[in-house]
This record gives C-alpha cells, structure tokens and sequence, in this order.
C-alpha cells in the first residue's frame, strides 16, 4: 500500500480518499439569498421601468393602436370573423360590429393617472420572459446542479404560455366582451364607461388568462413531485369539460353559443396538453424514485 501512494506521487497523480470525491456544496446564508433576490428583484424592475417610460412618451400611440382598439370596428378579430364567416357562406351571420361609445374621464389628472398606470403595465408584459428568467436563475442558484438542465426549458415554456394567454384574452376575450358589455343596456341608461373602468377590463380581459395559460407547467410540477397523475386526469375529463363549458358561460355571457365555444376549445387544448406534459413529468418521477433509494441506502452504508 505504501509502495502504491509513494508511485503514484512520483507519478504525479494526486491521492483521492473518500472524502475527497463528493465536495458538498457551500452552503448560502440567508443574508446572501436575500441579497441575491434583491439583485434579481433591481434588474427586473430596472427593465419594467425603462420600457414603461418608453410607452408613456409615446401614450398617445399606446391608447389608439393598443388600448382602445379592441373597441374599434376595423379591429382584427371583427375583420377576421366577417371574412370567414364569408368564407363557409354564412353570409354576415359571424361578422360582429362593436357599437360606437365614448370613453369619459370622470376624475381629476385621471388620463395623466391611467397613462402612467397602462404604460408601465404594458411595460411589464413585455417584460415577463425577463422577469420569469431572473427568478428562474435566483432559482437556479440554490436547487443541484443536475436540476439546473430543465430551467431553460420551463423559462420558454412560461414565457411562451403567457404571450399566448394574454393575446387569447387581448384579440379574442376582450373584442367579444366589449361587444356583449356595451350592447347590454338597462332603460333610462347611457352606457358610457369611464377610461378606468374600460382599462381595468381590459387588464381583467388579458392579465388572468396569461396565468391561467400556465396550467401545464404547474401540472408539470405537481406530476414530477408525484401529486398528479395523467390517469386521473384522464379519469375526470368530462368533469373538466363541463367546467371549461361554465367557466367560458361566466367569461363571455352571450345569448349564443358560438362565443363560449370559442373560449372554451383553446382551454380545452390546454388541458389535454396538460394530460401529455403530466405523463412525462410522472415518468421522470418514477424513475427518479429508485436513484433516490440508491442514494440513500449509499448514505445509510456510508455512516455504518
């Protein structure tokens, strides 16, 4: 033995005994973590308000072009609906036309409010993927290195997820809502909305499905901590159809179905999506399992 550790530093090989092979980890304190948050936190609002301050110099554009155009005539979504209800020779029975109405502004400085409020709210939906990064790699810093791989990928899952909540709520939600709201009148009533009253539907209309949209990652996490399984989603499907169909009633309360089944169809998408990202996530929690016990019954002989 003596003559084997004398060769190898003649050699130059270095000796590794037992303790030098797994170096754990430094442990962080919680003043660091605190720290490093607030790095995160600076960085993210750092980039909110740069682009909010962008969006309130240019707020007259934000309000004609973004804002306020759901509430226009010539919109996408009304353009879209009338060609294709032309289309499969349904005449104008699809073309939807949004009654003219005027926004008021019933409180003092409340448009100079409401830009500053729009501007930097728009600027944090740019900023999402940004923000979603930032917590990710705060994240990142304190999980093993082999749960490191996957962050990426759930980055451009929830940053991809939410750009498609929010444009299902902005080009389809919201005209639809519009139309129903204002066409909806009580005798002896002008329906004229106040400009924070429209936007907050409009934020109502947008923010929540861009959470709702991250149904699959959060599925996704349930799965790989073995909370959740596909079977019994499978299981409860028609359960969750119904749910989607009310739900989609609550969003666009209209006289017809057709609008509730086209906000009910991209939700019913999304959670057969779900079902497909479950069955992997339970896969690599159950072959998790077994490393686990590996590991374990290593620590148990290795304390013996």
């Amino acid at each position: 033995m003596i003559k084997e550790e004398l060769s190898s530093k003649k050699k130059g090989k270095p000796l590794i005994g037992p303790a030098q092979k797994a170096k754990p980890r430094p442990e962080i304190s919680i003043w660091d973590k605190i720290d490093l948050l607030r790095m995160h936190i600076l960085r993210s609002l750092g980039l909110v308000s740069a682009i909010g301050i962008v969006f309130f110099i240019f707020h007259k554009w934000l309000f004609t072009h973004v804002v306020f155009a759901p509430s226009e005539a010539d919109f996408v979504t009304y353009r879209l609906a009338c060609a294709f209800s032309k289309l499969i020779g349904a005449g104008d029975m699809i073309c939807i036309e949004p009654p003219v109405f005027n926004k008021i502004a019933i409180g003092f400085g409340e448009p100079f409010i409401m830009s500053i409020e729009v501007s930097f709210l728009t600027g944090l939906l740019i900023s999402i993927p940004f923000v979603i990064w930032e917590l990710a790699k705060f994240v990142g810093a304190l999980i093993p290195e082999r749960q490191r791989k996957s962050i990426n990928n759930i980055v451009l899952a929830c940053s991809l997820l939410f750009a498609a909540g929010v444009a299902f709520g902005y080009f389809l939600l919201a005209p639809l809502s519009i139309n129903w709201l204002m066409g909806y009148t009580v005798p002896g009533v002008e329906n004229t909305p106040s400009l924070s009253s429209y936007i907050n539907y409009m934020v109502i209309f947008t923010l929540p499905m861009g959470l709702i949209f991250q149904l699959p990652v959060i599925c996704y996490f349930l799965a790989r901590i073995g909370l959740l399984g596909e079977d019994s989603m499978r299981e409860y499907r028609r359960h969750t159809i119904v749910g989607i169909l009310v739900l989609a009633g609550i969003i666009t309360p209209t006289v017809d179905g057709l609008t509730q089944l086209l906000v009910a169809f991209p939700l019913y998408l999304l959670f057969e999506g779900s079902i497909f990202v479950v069955a992997r996530g339970r896969r690599l929690y159950e072959a998790e399992e077994p490393e686990e016990e590996d590991d374990s019954l290593m620590a148990e002989k290795g304390a013996v």
